[in-house]
């Protein structure tokens, strides 16, 4: 059965030297093309578009004082009190691994998320929220820290 198929994978393998010099000619030509088109090589900045040097080393002192998020604890809500609340009161927002100020990123509620929510963040364990105006009903509290999200039990948002 091998040789039933012999001279037709001869013209396969024949047909794909002859083409693929070719192709990776063209395909050269054409990066060379676009690579000039784009930007230019600057000697120690690497590709650019602009011909701008690239940033040369670090500020030893802008590194010291970002923070570090840890990103393998994730943020677990446990409990939000008052469960019941109007627009404009205070919430407590309970839980683990919430970060530190810098890593914390905010609260949202599931009914009003476009809503920016006024927020104090109190330590790794407790944050405190303004509920935004918000429909009346039951909605969740999501807080959103460097290592990610959390969500919470229904809460109710009572009318105004």
């Amino acid at each position: 059965m091998l040789t039933r198929f012999s001279p037709l994978l001869g013209l396969v393998f024949a047909v794909g030297l002859v083409v693929t010099p070719m192709g990776g000619i063209w395909a050269k030509e054409k990066e060379g093309a676009k690579k000039e088109s784009q930007g230019s090589d600057v000697e120690g900045s690497g590709f650019s578009l602009f011909d701008t040097e690239s940033i040369k080393g670090f500020d030893e002192s802008k590194v010291a004082k970002d923070p570090v998020c840890d990103r393998s604890k994730r943020p677990k809500i446990n409990k939000v009190e008052p469960d019941e609340a109007k627009p404009g009161d205070r919430v407590v927002i309970k839980g683990e691994n919430f970060g530190t100020k810098e890593c914390f990123r905010g609260v949202t509620f599931s009914s009003a998320s476009s809503t920016k929510v006024e927020y104090k963040f109190v330590n790794d364990t407790t944050v405190e929220a303004k509920v935004p105006d918000a429909k009346s009903g039951m909605t969740f509290v999501i807080i959103v820290t460097g290592a990610g999200s959390a969500q919470s039990k229904p809460v109710l948002v009572k009318a105004k």
